[in-house]
């Protein structure tokens, strides 16, 4: 979907060591060029940093018991980092960038 939205681009895309990254089967449109990260590299994957937030207040430590409270714990997750943009911006940004005023 990316790649047809943007066909007249030729897109970089950064991908992380996750599994579904590397499957052999994976079709990459000629217009992509999959770039892995680094591995152990969490500053380049500040979305990493979401993850951890989340784990830490919305799953703290439930054993849930249906795929349903899962969804429900995700909805709430993503409930909690839609009204919570300074939190998002203050755990993915990178101090050392100054922005021009």
């Amino acid at each position: 979907m990316l790649a047809k939205k943007h066909r007249r681009s030729h897109i970089l895309l950064f991908v992380d060591g996750a599994g579904n990254h590397k499957c052999n089967d994976l079709v990459v449109p000629d217009n992509v060029t999959l770039q892995p990260m680094p591995a152990y590299s969490p500053e380049l994957n500040p979305q990493e940093n979401i993850w951890d937030e989340i784990r830490e207040k919305i799953f703290k430590n439930y054993a849930l018991k249906s795929m349903d409270e899962v969804m429900d714990k995700l909805e709430e997750a993503a409930l909690y980092i839609e009204r919570n943009p300074k939190v998002v911006q203050s755990i993915t940004s990178f101090p050392y960038i100054v922005k021009a005023a």
